[in-house]
C-alpha cells in the first residue's frame, strides 16, 4: 500500500480531453427525405446530430480536411461529373442485421457509379475504409447505436407508410467536420453532368 506525505494532494489531475479529429466525406443530400426521416434521425442517427442533412454516402472517409486544396476539389468535381444528373425512389426500408435500418434508392446504379468514380479518382480513399465487401447505396434512418430495435423498429413502421420519396439528384456535396454536434458543414457543392 502506498501512503501519501502529509500535506500531498493524491488526486490525479484530470485527463484533458482527446482534440477532436476533423474528417470529410463525399455524399449525395436528399432534401425531399427530411421532412419523412429528419425526426427520427435527429433521434436514432449520430451523423444527424453533428449536421449532417439526410443523405446517400458516397464516399467515406475522405481527404483530411487539412488536406483539402483547389485540387483536390477540382478532381472530385471531375469525377461527380462523370455521372448523369437521375431522378431516384426511395419506396421501401431495408436492415443492415439488426444494427441500421435505411432506405433503399431506386435505381441504386447511379449511386454505385459515383462511389466508383470517385474512389478511382482517390485511390487511397475506400468506401468505409474498405471494411465492406460491397458498398449498398443506402439513407439511414437510423441505427441501434443511438436507440434501441423497438425504436428502430417504430420508425421503420412510420417511414413505411409515408413512402415513396421522388428525388432529383443533380449534385453531391463535400463536407466536413468533427464528432461535436452541428460541427459538419459543406464546403463545395459539385454538379453531376446534365442530363
Amino acid at each position: 500500500m502506498v501512503t501519501a506525505l502529509p500535506g500531498v494532494d493524491t488526486r490525479m489531475d484530470p485527463v484533458p480531453p482527446a482534440p477532436l479529429t476533423s474528417e470529410s466525406a463525399v455524399l449525395i443530400p436528399v432534401p425531399e427525405a427530411e421532412q419523412i426521416v429528419g425526426h427520427h434521425r435527429a433521434r436514432l442517427d449520430q451523423a444527424a446530430t453533428l449536421g449532417v442533412p439526410a443523405h446517400v454516402t458516397v464516399l467515406y472517409p475522405f481527404v483530411a480536411p487539412s488536406a483539402i486544396t483547389a485540387a483536390t476539389i477540382g478532381v472530385l468535381a471531375e469525377a461527380v461529373a462523370s455521372v448523369r444528373a437521375f431522378d431516384c425512389e426511395f419506396h421501401a426500408t431495408a436492415w443492415f442485421g439488426e444494427e441500421v435500418v435505411w432506405l433503399a434508392p431506386s435505381p441504386d446504379q447511379p449511386f454505385r457509379a459515383l462511389t466508383h468514380a470517385v474512389s478511382a479518382a482517390f485511390p487511397a480513399y475506400l468506401p468505409y475504409g474498405g471494411v465492406y465487401d460491397d458498398v449498398v447505396p443506402h439513407l439511414t434512418v437510423g441505427a441501434r447505436s443511438a436507440g434501441g430495435v423497438a425504436e428502430l423498429r417504430a420508425a421503420e413502421a412510420d417511414v413505411l407508410h409515408r413512402l415513396p420519396i421522388r428525388a432529383r439528384i443533380s449534385r453531391a456535396w463535400l463536407m466536413t467536420g468533427q464528432a461535436a454536434p452541428g460541427s459538419w458543414h459543406s464546403v463545395a457543392e459539385l454538379p453531376l453532368a446534365a442530363s
